[in-house]
């Protein structure tokens, strides 16, 4: 039966499909955001789909990281997790976390995060996109769960439908380990300039895997992308896997220049860019700056060569922190007085530094220094 058109018009008025314009993404100020799916993706591997309860256009460049602030077991904690989606799907977000032994984030996340809970957000953050330099050839080289942000890069390349040249190489343990395989194989049948390669150490009882087996050294680089050094090259994995392929590339030539990765690391901060520190050290006076938290009253000394982080663990003081690397801008703290260093990674804006707020975690003194703290 048919419905005459001048009875459907009073029905649906345009004014009735109308919504609240989508708000952009700011990096500036914290987001509430709440679960809204869980999806399995390996044993011990899971991606926790986000969004927002107001209408929202999520916007961020592919291989960008969000922070997120949780409060576990009565202890306020901060981690960087890369986002997996993708900026040309904008009304969600999702990050892809692997299960840590003993990392109380990772697992309070894969334990009790439930579907219609909330999560208080920071981001976007970093500087780690293909989008931020384009070029015509990549070469993507992941490491387990390091897969997230090249994944997020190659969804974005797929849906704008990208004629870059791209050869996608993904490293696991086993082939029960590999993530998004299926997915990579549909987009590399969509884009012709999408080559695949998988890496596995171990093959599985029962695997049809018929990948590459063992580790990724530099003949089996050179044999998938014979071209490589015409490459620009985007790595992220654990930091042994990334170190062989910096090792590897320093080895052949490779213009390091074109090569970049991404890493959150939240080991103890003293760890970090120990080799660095040593060398620096090593060439300062013995001379140490004081560093005053104007709030607590608490003073410690710093070292040459030290980074404010450093320095306040070293002397059993507690500042927020979280990649430890200049990345995320946890730390982020206002410098009331005194002169200071920063090598960061992205964490914290020119304009925010010259307004006095440094990143602890990357800033060495250059003199005695108050934060408002």
């Amino acid at each position: 039966m048919s419905v005459p058109a001048a009875a459907i018009a009073p029905m649906l008025l345009p004014s009735d499909f109308a919504a609240p314009a989508p708000q952009p993404w700011c990096a500036e100020r914290d987001e509430t955001l709440r679960c809204v799916q869980i999806r399995q993706e390996t044993h011990d591997v899971r991606t926790f789909v986000l969004g927002a309860d107001a209408p929202r256009s999520f916007r961020y460049l592919p291989g960008q990281f969000i922070t997120l602030e949780l409060d576990i077991a009565g202890r306020r904690m901060n981690r960087c997790y890369t986002l997996s989606s993708t900026p040309t799907r904008p009304d969600l977000v999702s990050i892809t976390v692997k299960r840590v032994a003993g990392g109380p984030v990772s697992n309070w996340l894969h334990d009790a995060l439930r579907v219609d809970m909330a999560l208080s957000v920071r981001g976007p953050g970093g500087a780690f996109s293909c989008f931020a330099a384009p070029a015509q050839r990549y070469l993507f080289l992941s490491g387990g769960s390091g897969i997230t942000p090249l994944m997020s890069m190659t969804r974005a390349l797929h849906d704008l439908g990208s004629d870059a040249d791209v050869v996608f190489v993904h490293c696991a343990r086993s082939p029960a380990d590999l993530l998004f395989p299926e997915e990579l194989g549909l987009m590399a049948r969509n884009m012709p300039h999408l080559r695949l390669a998988m890496v596995c150490e171990q093959q599985a009882p029962g695997s049809a895997y018929a990948g590459h087996l063992g580790r990724l050294d530099a003949a089996r680089l050179a044999h998938i992308a014979p071209d490589f050094l015409q490459r620009d090259i985007y790595t992220c994995g654990p930091a042994p896997f990334m170190a062989a392929i910096r090792a590897q590339l320093a080895d052949a030539g490779f213009a390091m220049s074109r090569y970049r990765q991404e890493s959150f690391s939240f080991e103890a901060p003293q760890a970090a860019d120990a080799a660095e520190t040593r060398s620096e050290r090593s060439t300062s006076s013995a001379t140490s700056y004081q560093v005053r938290l104007q709030k607590t009253g608490a003073e410690f000394a710093c070292l040459p060569g030290q980074t404010i982080l450093e320095a306040a663990t070293a002397a059993g003081l507690r500042l927020p922190f979280s990649c430890a690397n200049g990345a995320c801008g946890t730390c982020k703290s206002k410098k009331i007085s005194g002169q200071v260093e920063i090598r960061h990674s992205g964490g914290i804006r020119q304009r925010e530094i010259d307004q006095g707020w440094i990143l602890p975690c990357c800033s060495r003194a250059l003199s005695d220094i108050a934060l408002d703290r």
